[in-house]
């Protein structure tokens, strides 16, 4: 799985991990969260372990069972998960060594390196001002826009903390 999957599955699943816990009183439970995403409960389970090592979230065993967050939606930014990741850089240069005996061989990877470094550092820097909370705000005001049936069916499935 790429770096940036693993991000969007992450702030995924936060963010329903997030707006859960308005809904309930129960935590997130993996298989939930998985529908949501789209993917295999594994993997989703997977991603939040790395999660909560980092201390984003905690796991709760026994009934009920799930996933809540350490702290407030309001006080986690998208760097935070990003690093609790630990992808490395979101480019990659080149596996193998190109030819020194080619112009763009011989000095793509130092001048490539400087253009990556400059990205990276611009995203960590644009990641860091954008709240988990936020981020979830801006999918719940996008989702009342495109489908506000969607929206309230949602909510009036789990018990309202809102």
């Amino acid at each position: 799985m790429s770096a940036n999957s693993r991000l969007t599955i992450a702030v995924h699943a936060l963010a329903w991990v997030a707006l859960h816990s308005k809904l309930s009183d129960s935590p997130a439970t993996s298989g939930d969260i998985a529908v949501s995403v789209g993917t295999n409960a594994v993997v989703v389970r997977r991603v939040l372990g790395v999660l909560r090592d980092a201390g984003l979230v905690e796991a709760h065993r026994g009934k009920p069972a799930g996933w809540t967050l350490s702290r407030p939606a309001t006080e986690i930014t998208l760097l935070d998960v990003k690093m609790a990741l630990d992808d490395g850089l979101a480019y990659s240069l080149h596996s193998s060594l190109p030819s020194k005996n080619c112009p763009i061989g011989l000095s793509i990877k130092p001048a490539l390196f400087d253009i990556y470094d400059t990205a990276e550092k611009a995203a960590n820097e644009k990641l860091d001002c954008v709240t988990l909370q936020q981020a979830l705000d801006d999918f719940l005001t996008r989702t009342k826009r495109a489908k506000p049936e969607l929206l309230a069916r949602f909510v009036k499935a789990l018990p309202s903390r809102i």
